[in-house]
């Protein structure tokens, strides 16, 4: 098929994320290396993305091509009920020996929305079998956690992108949105309003939910650990559950293996996915505790109603146990360092254009916020004629490359996103 039989397909059938069919410019990507992506016309662009934050050790990695064809000899796939394997195993291993104590049983998933999904009816069972009716949940403001009913449920209504279905979603609490940055502390006072609504409605909550230290969607917004630290002995006091979605965080982005970890804290539930199968396949986890596990177990119906069709898919959880070996067999911690100091310096001059409201830093996440929305049209087609993929949205232009991005490749990323923002914004 030619280029431009593909296109033309594309633009009158294929429905692309966030967009109507047909709509803008799409680019096809031929193969994609290290953190190069190919077009069909023969340009390569940087992939400042990591293809929606997930593709943390670039494209075409040996070590995870191996792992796929190994799998493959022996099986693609097969059911999780009343069936197990050695990858899925192995992986559940890994996960209970990284993730904070005492998170011990995975759950797996298709994806990350589905993870929040299966943390929020994981939440109601477990108060259901204790013969309590919770089932509302309080988060913060700019959150955002998918795009499947209960997790836009817990999105912002306001800021988010899904209030056409706000008549559709259940009901829940919203507090403010954490408001000491990422270097300061948590005063009574940032975190007066969500006390007094944990309080207030603590017999009809199932858990509270958030992104810990970094709200991913919902804004690029960075905030105080402290205020994590708090919250987590506001959950106490109260006995509601908290829920930590590390979808977008997990897995050494934010310069800590896990978000939770710059506040000491764990979870009763924690979600895992993007980051995962290092960008290869769909999967995604829902960890929580042996006490949570054991009630539910323990009251009719006496299992956990979820059940995905590709649940702990063999090929993927192999190619994960690889993403977990490079990621920890690799100096990660002062490569995400060295992007962090790359993305400082390379995005500093977007503090002197005009239209730039703030440019803020975080492990292998940079953030440039402008005071009006992205004309996606112009910047677009802007960024790739640099040679880069950027995909900014609403006000924000970010980036989240993959580890591997050489110091050289991450200063033409930010270049690129420098000169473009100061024509276009």
């Amino acid at each position: 098929m030619n280029v431009g039989e593909l296109l033309k397909l594309d633009h009158g059938h294929v429905w692309h994320p966030y967009s109507a069919v047909g709509a803008g410019p799409v680019y096809p990507v031929i193969s994609a290396r290290g953190v190069r992506l190919t077009l069909a016309d023969g340009r390569q662009l940087i992939d400042g993305m990591a293809s929606w934050w997930c593709a943390i050790h670039g494209y075409n990695h040996p070590a995870l091509n191996r792992a796929i064809e190994d799998q493959l000899e022996n099986m693609a796939h097969v059911m999780f009920g009343g069936l197990t394997h050695p990858p899925a195993v192995e992986l559940t291993r890994r996960l209970v020996e990284l993730t904070p104590r005492p998170l011990e049983k995975v759950f797996f998933a298709d994806s990350g929305s589905v993870a929040v999904e299966v943390a929020m009816k994981m939440a109601i069972q477990y108060w259901q079998a204790r013969g309590q009716s919770r089932t509302r949940f309080l988060t913060v403001r700019n959150g955002y956690h998918g795009d499947t009913f209960g997790a836009m449920s817990v999105c912002d209504p306001v800021t988010g992108m899904h209030g056409l279905f706000q008549g559709s979603l259940a009901s829940q609490l919203f507090a403010p949105a954490p408001t000491p940055a990422f270097d300061e502390s948590c005063s009574d006072e940032d975190i007066a309003e969500l006390a007094k609504l944990l309080e207030r409605h603590r017999d009809e909550l199932a858990a509270v939910i958030l992104e810990p230290v970094v709200q991913g969607a919902g804004g690029m917004r960075f905030y105080s650990p402290d205020y994590l630290r708090r919250l987590r002995t506001l959950c106490d006091e109260q006995g509601v559950l908290l829920i930590l979605d590390e979808i977008a965080t997990g897995f050494g982005r934010t310069g800590r293996l896990f978000a939770c970890e710059h506040a000491g804290i764990s979870p009763d539930i924690l979600c895992l996915g993007k980051a995962l199968t290092g960008g290869y396949l769909t999967l995604a986890a829902t960890l929580t505790t042996r006490e949570i596990s054991e009630t539910i177990a323990n009251h009719p119906p006496g299992v956990f109603m979820h059940g995905p069709t590709f649940m702990a898919n063999p090929l993927a959880c192999a190619v994960a146990n690889a993403s977990i070996d490079l990621l920890l067999e690799g100096n990660w911690q002062q490569n995400v360092a060295r992007m962090e100091k790359g993305l400082e310096n390379g995005l500093a001059p977007c503090q002197e254009l005009k239209g730039v409201i703030e440019v803020r830093i975080l492990g292998a996440i940079g953030v440039v916020e402008l005071e009006r929305p992205v004309d996606m049209a112009e910047i677009q087609p802007a960024l790739v004629e640099q040679g880069v993929w950027v995909r900014p949205f609403g006000r924000l232009v970010y980036l989240m490359p993959p580890f591997i991005m050489t110091d050289d490749e991450l200063q033409h990323l930010c270049r690129a996103v420098v000169q473009v923002i100061g024509e276009h914004a």
